[in-house]
């Protein structure tokens, strides 16, 4: 028999009546097999298809805040015009852990918050076209952009969370390729746009094309367990809040979110500024979403077949390693080509890591769902985006005082950013760094006590 979910086992306790009353019996075995088989990939192909609609204009957001900044007609500081995609972002990773409560609570609602979540999008995307001060592009495309992506985000990673059980790692690592897929192309099409055709076109096309990608996805995409079995509210377990392990691993996502979005937020800006060509600030972005493709599914993977542990050490180690180095040290386009590469296949891959700790975190609780952990855990991915916007911006100010005019990364008045992202990115593998600590100290305490003795 297949492997059981905690959301199977709440269906059939909770299922209603008459279906026990004419099949006899409610079974897992009526259900279609998890990781395999014709559902299980339609819906693996829906959710990697709908991150380009739901992340396409985020992980773009450095080339239009290089043409707000250049190009627009805004009052504001670079911190001001860094809120509206750090807002963004970080509001859209907040509502997750709402939206996933309230969608486990109450299955039947899935299937109006996809549709709902487009139009939301389409209003908030096309009033931002006409928008012209900072207050009114950090509403529409910061906060109302964030609530329609997350309303799309949440019921498809719920069903891919129902068909994907032994082999989630490899799944979470195909949708957040996907994800990072999208940045390659991205940068190049927007940055195109823009200079041909203007911000209000561009805006504007977007939005046409976010409805065309994803309108297919919501038609396809169908949830391995009926809704029609889930009639009345479920039971929700937050038991995992009482688990070291989950804040341990939560405060090291808020932690690694602090510096993530940095290099790709600014790394347009950080080209021009030090003489590279207009066109090096998108080619450096589609290098780090591709580098990303290949980390997302190979950390994905390890995750299925070690420990959360040593594949975030990985992740984190080999993120923070290209930043001090690589980045830090940088007077040439090739040093800067190696560290995108190495920094979004290290980086990229991070939150590919989650989905073995996901089931360390459950392990043999059949009522904790691994959906609600994973909604809680982007929620704190979401904190740590919304603090770092404002913080970027004013390292990226306090760094005009000590930017000596040198090419050299440290000496720019991004200097100081470049060293919070390497510490942020070291700081991701906080817990198990902290395991090994405490276990050299006990080591050396017992080691100690035996030489007194």
């Amino acid at each position: 028999m297949e492997a059981a979910t905690s959301h199977e086992f709440q269906v059939v306790r909770s299922g209603d009546d008459e279906t026990r009353e004419h099949d006899g019996s409610t079974t897992i075995d009526a259900l279609p097999p998890t990781d395999r088989g014709r559902g299980a990939y339609i819906a693996l192909a829906c959710c990697t298809i709908a991150q380009a609609p739901i992340w396409g204009y985020s992980v773009s957001f450095g080339i239009f805040q290089e043409y707000y900044t250049s190009h627009g007609n805004l009052d504001t500081s670079p911190s001001g015009i860094a809120s509206i995609g750090a807002s963004q972002t970080g509001i859209m990773y907040l509502m997750m852990p709402l939206a996933f409560i309230a969608l486990n609570r109450y299955p039947r609602l899935r299937r109006w918050c996809g549709p709902l979540g487009l139009f939301v999008t389409i209003v908030s995307l096309s009033t931002s076209a006409f928008v012209k001060d900072i207050a009114g592009l950090i509403a529409t495309q910061g906060v109302l952009y964030a609530i329609g992506c997350s309303l799309l985000f949440s019921p498809i990673s719920l069903y891919m969370d129902e068909w994907f059980v032994e082999r989630k790692g490899f799944a979470y690592g195909v949708m957040w390729a996907g994800k990072s897929a999208v940045g390659v192309a991205m940068p190049f099409l927007f940055s195109a746009l823009l200079q041909r055709f203007g911000l209000r076109a561009t805006l504007l096309s977007w939005t046409v094309a976010s409805v065309a990608m994803t309108l297919p996805t919501l038609f396809f995409l169908k949830p391995r367990v009926d809704l029609s079995r889930d009639s009345r509210p479920r039971p929700i377990s937050f038991a995992f809040f009482g688990f070291g392990s989950f804040w341990m691993l939560q405060i090291g996502i808020i932690l690694q979110s602090l510096g993530y979005l940095m290099p790709s937020t600014y790394l347009a800006s950080y080209a021009n500024a030090i003489g590279f060509s207009s066109v090096t600030g998108p080619i450096l972005l589609a290098l780090f979403s591709l580098a990303s493709v290949p980390g997302s599914l190979i950390h994905g993977i390890l995750g299925d077949k070690t420990s959360s542990a040593k594949v975030i050490m990985v992740s984190s180690l080999g993120s923070a390693l290209p930043v001090f180095l690589l980045w830090g040290l940088s007077r040439h386009l090739s040093t800067m080509v190696l560290f995108v590469i190495l920094y979004g296949f290290f980086a990229g891959g991070f939150s590919a890591t989650w989905s073995s700790a996901l089931q360390e975190i459950k392990g043999d609780d059949a009522t904790i769902d691994t959906s609600l952990v994973f909604g809680m855990l982007l929620g704190g991915r979401g904190l740590g985006f919304v603090v770092a916007g404002p913080v970027s911006g004013a390292l990226v100010s306090a760094g005009n005082s000590i930017s000596t005019g040198d090419a050299l990364g440290y000496a720019t008045k991004y200097g100081p950013m470049i060293l919070c992202t390497g510490v942020t990115a070291i700081m991701g593998a906080w817990a198990p760094l902290c395991k090994i600590a405490k276990s050299i100290g006990s080591r050396g305490v017992e080691a100690w006590a035996r030489v007194v003795v």
